[in-house]
């Protein structure tokens, strides 16, 4: 529990990841207001202890009433797009959704004196060359405009934080996955492309393959290789994040992931024996905009913050996926 009580923005705080950071932080003590358009999100997925305002992170009007009314302290920013594929073909709407409105959001905390901006990033910035692990200082060379949009968006807040102050985290995220263990949220989206979110829609009837993108990779299988992280360990590393840089901690770039490695035929087997039933998987070429490999080196952010994962564990992760996913189609029947 904290010492001191804050009042959090958390926009697209309806979404996946947005969701379980709202009850992580309502867990640590903290007051928390979300702002989501529901373009994706789904409201149902809303603690009821936090306010809600139905509105767009790019109208500036809108989330100044909100940071005044509510008296916020501190900006979770997780509102964007996020599928790779999209990027490629619609790359305008990646740089608007991701590269200008988190700048006009974060000129804005910055105006209103607000003490923390956390951005969430992505482990696509990293140029796919890259040895494995990977760190923080290495090379950035996205291979699609999501990476670019979030790359950019990075820049802009360092940029930003030197010229005026404003206190600035950025998490990047390996492959963040599972649902919420007291079945409270989950991945939610009905159109999501995540490998393990996929196969539970698979599992439970809402599609009939499992599609695999390339199995000529150069890695042990074939597949691509992935770090997944809990979607709960990963927003329990927001609120760290957080109190860190409301107590005056200096600006923290950090690779979030456990530091191992699963191939996409893992996960299937993983699956697999939870179900103790073969997935029909589909064999398809590369995906656009897929890289080998993609395993953190978490040293950094477990060296700066008192953050130690609680769910480590590959055969958990998809058990909360696929027990959130059973929920959803319950609910619906």
């Amino acid at each position: 529990m904290t010492q001191v009580k804050r009042k959090v923005l958390i926009t697209g705080g309806a979404g996946y990841i947005g969701s379980h950071a709202v009850l992580a932080c309502l867990e640590a003590g903290h007051d928390v207001v979300v702002v989501d358009n529901l373009s994706t999100g789904k409201r149902e997925n809303v603690s009821p202890l936090c306010a809600f305002v139905q509105g767009d992170v790019g109208d500036v009007a809108t989330m100044a009433e909100v940071i005044d009314t509510h008296h916020v302290h501190g900006v979770m920013h997780f509102a964007g797009s996020i599928i790779v594929p999209e990027s490629i073909v619609n790359p305008a709407l990646y740089y608007e959704n991701n590269t200008a409105k988190t700048l006009r959001l974060a000129t804005l905390a910055k105006d209103k004196g607000l003490k923390a901006f956390i951005f969430s990033s992505t482990a696509v910035v990293y140029a796919p060359e890259n040895k494995q692990p990977l760190s923080e200082g290495d090379p950035k060379a996205p291979i699609s405009p999501y990476g670019w949009s979030k790359l950019m968006s990075e820049q802009m807040l360092a940029d930003l934080s030197v010229a005026s102050g404003l206190a600035v985290g950025v998490l990047r995220y390996f492959n963040v996955a599972g649902s919420d263990p007291q079945g409270r949220t989950g991945q939610s989206a009905t159109n999501a492309t995540h490998l393990i979110k996929v196969a539970c829609q698979v599992i439970t009837g809402q599609r009939k393959t499992l599609p695999v993108f390339g199995t000529d990779y150069p890695t042990r299988d074939g597949t691509c290789i992935r770090d997944y992280i809990h979607v709960s360990d990963l927003a329990d590393a927001h609120v760290a994040l957080l109190e860190h840089l409301l107590a005056g901690g200096s600006n923290i770039t950090a690779n979030c992931g456990y530091g191992n490695g699963d191939s996409v035929l893992e996960v299937i087997a993983a699956l697999e024996r939870l179900i103790d039933s073969k997935l029909p998987v589909d064999l398809q070429p590369r995906r656009p905009g897929d890289c080998a490999a993609l395993v953190a080196d978490t040293a950094h952010l477990k060296s700066l913050l008192n953050w130690q994962p609680k769910f480590d564990d590959l055969n958990i992760i998809v058990a909360d996926a696929l027990a959130w996913e059973r929920k959803i189609v319950a609910r619906n029947e």
